[in-house]
């Protein structure tokens, strides 16, 4: 499908009678671009759901079809989207349950409260896939009992599944309690022990790469106990259990549980493998105590890890400011920071600390001009997008820090235009002028001659009609389809776009097919 129908199909500008000749043309890529537009009638909705099932899926989601617009039989997969949504009806859920087709029964058992006997038909299923996604999102009182199934994938399923009981979940850790799986994917379908080679060569092969059985099942066992790991369903008496493993993913999802009691965190703080110490970094349930050992943890992503910590002391996060690279970003611990602690970054003797100050955007206005007048340029990058500085300011900044002055929401058309002339030309400047939503004609037009700003100031409204048609034709078919796209394009031009395309005209009835 030619791009330029892409960017047409987007535009909000498109007139109805154009946008029903597109709809007539959609395959599933245009579908999907056509069903995010709010402005579609109900006929046009209809129309579209009728080009193909992955488009009416989309729909559906987006809240658009309801059940009377759905055929169960034509339309399956839709139904089974509105069965997810808790919006299709329970004589579908049966009707689909003894579906010969095992993915459209695994997509089934994954919909939220089916009726009691669909239920139990695909707790019975011969596939067992769509067991295990039954597991996987069943209620309690269900994934109990699967909780025991003879397969092991079964058991994994259940493992990850929120609403499975805590002493479930606890005996799929420990083991105690219940009977040994019998089967798992890997002894099905090949003799054991048997070790899925990473480089496999068989092209029908679905097998995961680490899959091994052994007898034991051993690759899906492990599966199982990280499914639990990750389940805060899980108790953490049972979870402690694995801080010894020999398995370092395990002992990495252990570390991030928030939940985890000191003596364990510390146990993983001494962890031979800094992944998982990274991991424990990150956690938001540490103590002050144990984030100070991290603080000079020079181990790979650790450090860093613990600056991104929503709960890490301001103080251990200040000293962390000059000993890792923590990147133009704000972190959780800063915007959570009180007036009074925002007010002491904010005078830091160290250019590392302000700066981190300076990516807030709620800051007080005499914390934020003082910021913006710092004598370290870093600091002044970093709070020039800062909406409420004065023009003057904005002025004053520019020499050191152009780019990010036109990032700034309150920067003015006549200062955005001057940034596009400055001396030498800074490039990153005409991406922000681009997408600004004060940039004038010459400004724009200044962008157009960027290689990268160019499809952005194609997409810009403010941009005349005539501009918009050359670009049209450019070689650079992103740039194109962001013409088409914009709401400034003449509706003549769209219709002349979509005759040249040959997108067929459509006779009034046609444009409205519903369904009865």
């Amino acid at each position: 499908m030619n791009h330029l129908l892409y960017g047409l199909a987007g535009n909000p500008s498109l007139p109805p009678d154009l946008l029903d000749r597109l709809i007539s043309a959609a395959d599933a890529d245009l579908g999907e671009e056509l069903a995010e537009r709010a402005d579609l009638s109900r006929a046009q909705v209809a129309a579209l759901a009728a080009r193909g099932e992955d488009i009416a899926v989309r729909l559906v989601r987006e809240g658009r079809l309801t059940a009377d617009d759905v055929d169960p039989v034509t339309q399956p997969y839709a139904a089974l989207a509105l069965l997810d949504e808790g919006a299709g009806r329970p004589e579908w859920a049966r009707l689909l349950a003894a579906h010969p087709v095992a993915e459209r029964r695994e997509k089934l058992a994954s919909c939220p409260a089916l009726p009691a006997d669909v239920t139990e038909t695909l707790a019975a299923d011969p596939d067992v896939r769509v067991v295990a996604e039954l597991a996987l999102w069943t209620t309690r009182e269900t994934a109990a009992r699967l909780a025991g199934h003879p397969h092991a994938e079964v058991r994994r399923a259940v493992a990850a599944n929120e609403a499975a009981p805590p002493a479930v979940l606890a005996t799929l850790i420990t083991g105690e309690g219940s009977p040994p799986a019998r089967h798992c994917l890997v002894c099905d379908r090949e003799r054991t022990p048997f070790v899925h080679p990473r480089d496999c060569p068989r092209p029908d092969c679905d097998l995961p790469p680490d899959a091994a059985c052994d007898g034991s099942h051993q690759s899906t066992v492990h599966g199982t106990l990280y499914a639990a790991l990750h389940n805060p369903a899980t108790p953490i008496d049972a979870a402690v259990r694995l801080a010894g493993h020999p398995s370092a993913v395990l002992r990495t999802a252990l570390a991030g549980r928030p939940d985890l009691p000191a003596s364990v965190a510390a146990r993983l703080a001494e962890d031979p493998l800094p992944e998982v110490r990274a991991e424990l970094a990150a956690n938001p349930g540490i103590d002050g105590t144990l984030a100070r050992v991290l603080a000079v943890d020079q181990g790979h992503d650790v450090q860093r890890s613990l600056a991104h910590n929503p709960n890490v002391p301001i103080d251990v996060l200040t000293a962390l400011a000059g000993a890792t690279r923590i990147g133009p970003t704000l972190l959780p611990r800063i915007a959570a920071a009180t007036a009074a602690e925002v007010a002491e970054l904010a005078a830091s003797a160290h250019p590392v600390v302000r700066v981190l100050v300076a990516h807030r955007r709620d800051l007080p206005a005499e914390v934020r001009d003082a910021l913006a007048a710092d004598p370290d340029a870093k600091v002044v990058k970093s709070v020039a997008p800062h909406p409420g500085l004065s023009e003057g300011r904005l002025r004053d900044m520019v020499a050191r820090v152009a780019a990010r002055v036109a990032a700034n929401p309150d920067a003015s058309p006549a200062l955005l235009k001057e940034l596009t002339r400055h001396e030498p030309p800074v490039q990153k400047v005409f991406r922000e002028v681009a997408r600004h939503r004060d940039a004038t004609v010459p400004a724009l037009l200044a962008c157009l001659t960027d290689s990268r700003a160019r499809q952005l100031a194609a997409a810009h409204p403010a941009l005349p009609p005539s501009v918009l048609t050359g670009l049209l034709a450019d070689d650079d078919h992103r740039v194109a389809e962001a013409a088409a796209a914009n709401p400034s394009l003449p509706a003549g031009v769209m219709a002349d776009l979509l005759r040249d395309l040959h997108v067929p005209r459509l006779a009034p009835m046609e444009a409205t097919p519903t369904r009865h």
